[in-house]
């Protein structure tokens, strides 16, 4: 695997900083490809490192945000009113290029509709979707698309989702789909 960083919305999900830092140094030792731009309060990341005794290194970086997008906060309201927060920073990032990736476990809407607008949508697709690996009995993984992100979908969804999935299969795992009907797609 090559070289990776993941921006990481350090104040998202429940707990914050006091789950997503260790969850981040973590990460680090496991994998050391691994970059990590934690994004959030940094007197509380910091609080964090060192309760945990992490040393820095270039492998990490703690990028400050003043505000954050509460779990209560309507998406269009997020749109308007993200510009500080550790979320839209983080995803700023990836869009910048200076992050391959973001992570965050706060407000869900949110962090897809701000997506949306930073990053775009690849041409014909109308709405992201949640993706994540599942384990298999195998020891392989399965992708699965649309975490219940969308409450309903029609066939136009349905066939997206195969589009960005058939997308993940050939970027990230170097496999091209079996076969496709599509005169747009394939």
């Amino acid at each position: 695997m090559h070289n990776i960083t993941v921006a990481l919305d350090a104040m998202g999900g429940d707990f914050g900083p006091s789950v997503t830092v260790p969850a981040a140094v973590q990460a680090l030792s496991l994998f050391p490809e691994l970059k990590v731009v934690l994004v959030g309060d940094e007197p509380s990341i910091n609080t964090q490192l060192n309760q945990l005794g992490y040393q820095r290194s270039a492998r990490l970086e703690v990028m400050h945000s003043d505000r954050v997008i509460s779990n209560s906060e309507k998406p269009s309201f997020a749109l308007r009113n993200s510009h500080d927060t550790s979320m839209r920073i983080a995803i700023d990032l990836v869009e910048s290029e200076n992050a391959d990736a973001c992570v965050s476990s706060g407000n869900t809407g949110a962090l897809m509709a701000l997506s949306r607008f930073r990053l775009k949508l690849l041409p014909g697709i109308d709405r992201p979707a949640l993706v994540t690996a599942l384990p298999t009995v195998s020891g392989n993984k399965t992708w699965m698309l649309d975490l219940g992100a969308n409450a309903s979908v029609d066939a136009d969804s349905l066939f997206q989702f195969a589009v960005m999935g058939s997308a993940l299969a050939e970027q990230h795992l170097g496999r091209k789909p079996k076969s496709c009907h599509s005169k747009y797609w394939c």
